[in-house]
């Protein structure tokens, strides 16, 4: 099975850019399950309801969110009905939503998608080892699941780390989302779980993290805000992963960095 994870994608750029890239990558890979974070497509922080079916409609078949996860406040209400929207496994009982749902692919594989919220500098309500070890176990890999995919919306690239030695040999793939900046440490793991501390943005690279680049070195120079943060709008960068899995475990046979457009170095995948 191939699997492609895109990372945060942030404003408009974003969002056009998954619109118009990503079903010609799908096809040009045989993509079989596409993940795509999308907590800061609206505005720069969290996701509306037409943007999330502008993220569907390009082909992901499950949008995962993080710390903004509620920043646009209508995702209290569709959150609940869209069952390919996933929030944070570990925020409080009785949050809308869910944090991991086993979906089958459009050429019928079982995957289990698990979206968490890191501890550091965060705050999260429960620990997210925890949660996502309890929905692995679940559904674990090579028994019900062909494969698992959890997105650790983290600050900390050592969190994500952690989390990925944690359950090598249980889950796909362990990707980090949050930071914006594509990470070059991908490989797998000794147990075969294919590991990425973060999987980068899909958005403008010529910014600070997807803003336009003024109000964050203002606030860097002052310590005062003197606006809003805007997202960039110039070309975007598609960021993430791609891994093939072994057909009789469910573990990563491949790994392959994506950088599609934009400004940063081009990185296709490698299958």
């Amino acid at each position: 099975m191939k699997l492609l994870f895109l990372g945060d994608v942030v404003g408009r750029s974003g969002r056009d850019a998954v619109s118009e890239r990503l079903p010609g990558i799908i096809e040009r890979y045989g993509f079989d399950f596409v993940v795509v974070n999308g907590e800061n497509a609206s505005h720069g922080r969290g996701l509306t309801e037409s943007h999330f079916n502008g993220i569907r409609d390009a082909g992901a078949d499950i949008v995962t969110l993080g710390d903004h996860a509620f920043d646009q406040r209508e995702t209290l209400i569709y959150i609940e009905r869209e069952t390919t929207l996933l929030r944070p496994i570990n925020m409080a009982p009785g949050t809308p939503g869910r944090g991991a749902m086993f979906v089958e692919s459009r050429n019928g594989f079982r995957v289990l998608v698990i979206n968490a919220l890191g501890r550091v500098f965060m705050g999260p309500i429960d620990d997210p080892f925890r949660a996502v070890e309890a929905a692995i176990a679940a559904c674990p890999l090579g028994e019900q699941a062909d494969a698992i995919i959890v997105d650790f919306h983290t600050e900390a690239t050592s969190e994500i780390q952690g989390m990925g030695h944690f359950l090598d040999g249980r889950a796909t793939l362990v990707v980090g989302t949050h930071t914006h900046i594509p990470t070059s440490d991908h490989r797998i793991l000794k147990g075969g779980t294919a590991l990425m501390a973060d999987a980068g943005m899909c958005g403008d690279f010529d910014s600070v993290i997807g803003v336009e680049a003024d109000e964050p070195v203002n606030r860097f120079l002052t310590g005062m805000a003197l606006g809003r943060f805007t997202p960039a709008e110039g070309e975007a960068t598609l960021c993430g992963i791609a891994v093939e899995t072994d057909p009789h475990t469910g573990l990563a046979a491949r790994i392959s960095p994506v950088r599609i457009g934009g400004s940063l170095s081009q990185a296709f995948p490698e299958f």
